[in-house]
């Protein structure tokens, strides 16, 4: 049984820094492409960063400079991170990790979401001015 699991949201004020992790575990591949989505209170759900089955990276323009994503495949986990920094007051929402074992390219799947089939339940990130 595939799970995901989101840890590292938290509460921050302008300028902070977060760190969010991500686990995907239960299935007999690697997860070679994950992603984090967000989604802000009334707004539509939109791509953060996504690493491809090829190492690929695309981030969102919002967020371009400020978060890094990063992978880590040792010891069969398949971690995805995301450090976040000089946060905004427009970062706030429920931040999602999503896996599959391939996707197409990171942007595509950046912009729509398609192609991720596992999706955690989510991890709160709130920043005040």
């Amino acid at each position: 049984q595939v799970q995901v699991v989101e840890s590292g949201g938290g509460s921050v004020q302008s300028g902070g820094s977060l760190r969010l992790s991500c686990v995907a575990s239960g299935h007999t591949y690697t997860f070679g492409c994950m992603g984090w989505f967000r989604q802000a209170a009334g707004k539509e759900r939109e791509g953060v960063a996504v690493i491809d089955d090829e190492g690929s990276t695309s981030y969102a323009d919002s967020v371009e400079g400020r978060f890094t994503a990063s992978r880590d495949n040792g010891n069969g986990k398949n971690t995805l991170f995301l450090q976040m920094n000089s946060l905004k007051p427009e970062d706030t929402g429920m931040y999602y990790c999503a896996a599959d074992i391939f996707c197409g390219s990171a942007w595509v799947v950046l912009d729509t979401g398609v192609g991720l089939t596992y999706w955690g339940q989510g991890t709160q990130v709130t920043v005040s001015s």
